[in-house]
């Protein structure tokens, strides 16, 4: 590397961090133990599930502390396919997930005689459901929802420990849930008179996986024939077990307190187990999950307890933190509810091993718990300015790790370089979709990551550890334009973000695709490497983003943009928003562009990360009352963030719009490239906001 270039970028992403040094001096520290704690989850909801996790494990727990009446374990290591087809063979399933062959001509169709291996490819793998965790009594009978009274269940963000009181049978039940920050398993305390007589007894059963949607659990507890639960040892206050599902294997241990004893329910079903306790009034035990057959110590529920305390407290303790207790306006402390809760939520969830999917680790959704490539900006980008970038990092590999598969998927098509998947699942291959190939703007992705990496990690580690990413990256994307004869670049086809058919240079995609191609060139020149003269040839030569009567429209194509086609993602204020300035967009139309949208679009047939996106644009454009009304407009389910403090605005519980706010607010509060020089610019600054930030980044 050149060592003036080094020289002057070290420097200019020092000054970046001094700017916002800056900006979040002068105030007393955030007490973020009251910032936190004022927002303590209080859900009195018996069928309610709130998740406890680690990034890679969660158990999702209903008003009993445990799975009574609903609730998953999940976890991002844990998929599972269904047996394939009578009639279908392991080599007639495309490694790429398409059987398209050579540059795209419009949708990826499928061939009519294949639609089996279409619907098997569509669903698996799939996420499935570890095992569930209940309260039933000692004779057998299962809870109902009416055996149960008085709740009150409160979840410590502090310290992570979920408190449940309830009574049954006139009786006092007291519980204590958390899931261990460093391993996959969970640990309760559960104190009650039933356990002392044996009226109450604890359940641990396994499923078979299913697909159903909107049930209180997933998997089939009925099915016992499909799948094995093994027994492989046991002592008086522990068992292992193994547990087979068609091809997939993982273990299961039980730890638990004297005085109690683990059975099976029933002798024909080796699927379900129950610890009974006599003579002893509490009741404390661990269950871990893992997909190692490695037989290692499993702490008990104070081990587990003690870590959560220490864990969630250096958590809160770490990186940013934006506290609005001072403001005038009432709408601070549900916009600060949404935050603090928004960083919990991705903490347990979208921290692990793989990308999450849109519903997290609390459910299957409609997609099966594949992960989709375009979403990932939204679940990981946000950790970079709340400085967190540690719990991105390693679902992030899984562009090192889809490299062999996205240039396999290239070279089918006739692409060069690395054409990256859409909805996909840990071994790479996509799962059918007609938007696959032509939804682009996954591409780009990549590299926007690694810019954010490279102002968190300035070094020559950082630069090599993204370069044959973002070199495979490029080439594709050099490769995909269509030139035409006035030597002008054309994306042809694409679907744009809002997914409302196949056009051609769709406003979004063009200025994602010029910004990621000039940043590729950028990586080069840090790398002491030449620029690429094709590379250059398409920037400066691409198609101009479409513009009909003063605004952006979705394309030159569709003219309906703020008629017929006025719901769904608003593609064309994500030109400076999400994206900084450059030079083919004209801040005097992109500013025309949010107005139009925010007055003739329908915000109610929106998805949860809509409202951030036209919060961002609003910020760079000078609107901060516009961003705070986008982040907390009415929009029905659209844009509700629920009792947990989960985005609803998909077809499932929706974490992009969890992350799309976290990366937003941070922005107003901490600022941009190029953003005026004054506290919180991205908020009003009439008196009715005082925004107190600290431990932020500044956005791109």
């Amino acid at each position: 590397m050149r060592p003036k270039i080094l020289t002057i970028t070290i420097l200019c992403i020092v000054a970046l961090i001094s700017i916002q040094c800056k900006r979040d001096t002068g105030q007393n520290p955030i007490d973020r133990y009251s910032l936190v704690t004022r927002h303590n989850i209080e859900w009195n909801d018996l069928t309610g599930q709130i998740p406890l996790g680690n990034g890679e494990f969660c158990f999702n727990a209903d008003g009993t502390g445990l799975q009574t009446f609903g609730g998953n374990t999940m976890s991002h290591w844990g998929w599972h396919s269904f047996p394939l087809p009578e009639d279908v063979t392991s080599e007639q399933i495309p490694a790429t997930g398409t059987f398209q062959q050579g540059r795209n001509a419009g949708p990826d169709i499928f061939p009519e005689d294949k639609d089996n291996i279409r619907q098997y490819m569509f669903d698996n793998p799939h996420i499935f459901n570890l095992g569930r965790i209940s309260f039933a009594f000692a004779n057998g009978v299962e809870l109902t929802p009416d055996d149960v009274e008085g709740l009150s269940r409160s979840l410590d963000l502090w310290t992570g420990i979920l408190s449940s009181s309830f009574i049954i049978n006139d009786q006092p039940v007291h519980v204590a849930t958390c899931v261990n920050p460093n391993s996959d398993m969970v640990s309760v305390q559960i104190e009650s008179p039933l356990l002392e007589t044996g009226e109450l007894v604890v359940a641990i059963d396994f499923p078979y996986p299913n697909l159903e949607r909107y049930k209180p659990w997933v998997g089939d507890f009925e099915q016992t024939d499909k799948h094995k639960t093994i027994l492989l040892d046991g002592n008086d206050q522990r068992a292992d077990f193994r547990r087979e599902v068609d091809l997939v294997t993982y273990f299961t241990s039980l730890i638990w307190s004297k005085g109690a004893e683990l059975k099976p329910i029933s002798e024909n079903n080796a699927h379900a187990w129950q610890l009974a306790t006599e003579g002893v009034n509490s009741l404390e035990f661990t269950c871990a999950y893992s997909k190692s057959s490695d037989k290692e110590e499993v702490p008990d529920f104070v081990q587990t307890s003690t870590a959560c305390k220490l864990h969630w407290p250096e958590f809160w303790q770490s990186g940013g933190a934006i506290d609005l207790s001072e403001s005038t306006d009432p709408r601070w402390k549900e916009l600060e509810r949404r935050i603090v809760l928004s960083q919990y939520q991705t903490a347990v969830q979208s921290a692990g091993s793989f990308p999450p999917a849109e519903g997290g680790l609390m459910g299957i959704g409609p997609w099966k718990g594949q992960f989709h490539m375009e979403m990932i900006w939204w679940h990981t980008a946000h950790f970079a300015l709340w400085d967190r970038w540690e719990l991105a990092d390693s679902a992030l590999t899984i562009y090192k790790r889809f490299t062999p598969s996205a240039r396999a998927l290239a070279e089918q098509l006739d692409y060069e370089g690395l054409k990256w998947q859409k909805s996909a699942s840990p071994g790479g291959r996509t799962a059918p979709w007609l938007g696959n190939q032509v939804l682009l703007w996954k591409q780009p992705h990549p590299i926007f990551f690694a810019e954010l990496d490279y102002r968190l990690h300035p070094t020559q580690n950082t630069l090599e550890k993204w370069a044959d990413i973002i070199d495979g990256t490029a080439t594709h994307m050099a490769d995909y334009p269509v030139k035409d004869e006035s030597g002008i670049y054309h994306l042809d086809p694409v679907m744009p973000p809002s997914e409302q058919g196949i056009t051609k240079d769709a406003v979004f995609d063009l200025a994602y695709w010029t910004w990621g191609l000039n940043q590729a060139q950028v990586w080069r020149e840090r790398m002491d490497l030449e620029r690429v003269p094709h590379w250059d040839e398409i920037i400066n030569n691409m198609a101009s983003l479409p513009v009909d009567s003063g605004v952006y429209v979705h394309s030159a194509e569709w003219k309906d943009t703020y008629t017929t086609r006025a719901w769904e993602h608003p593609d064309p204020i994500g030109v400076l928003g999400m994206l900084p300035n450059q030079s083919n967009v004209d801040p005097e139309i992109a500013h025309r562009t949010l107005l139009k949208v925010w007055d003739a679009w329908q915000w109610e047939r929106c998805w949860g990360w809509d409202f951030p996106w036209t919060a961002m644009a609003a910020a760079r454009l000078g609107e901060p009352n516009l961003a705070i009304d986008a982040l907390l407009k009415d929009a029905g389910t659209k844009n509700y963030y629920d009792e947990r403090g989960v985005c609803t605005g998909g077809p499932c519980p929706y974490l992009p719009g969890n992350g799309g706010l976290l990366y937003a607010v941070a922005m107003m509060s901490a600022g941009w490239d190029g953003a005026p020089d004054k506290h919180a610019p991205g908020f009003p600054d009439d008196g009715s906001w005082t925004v107190k930030w600290e431990g932020l980044k500044p956005a791109l």
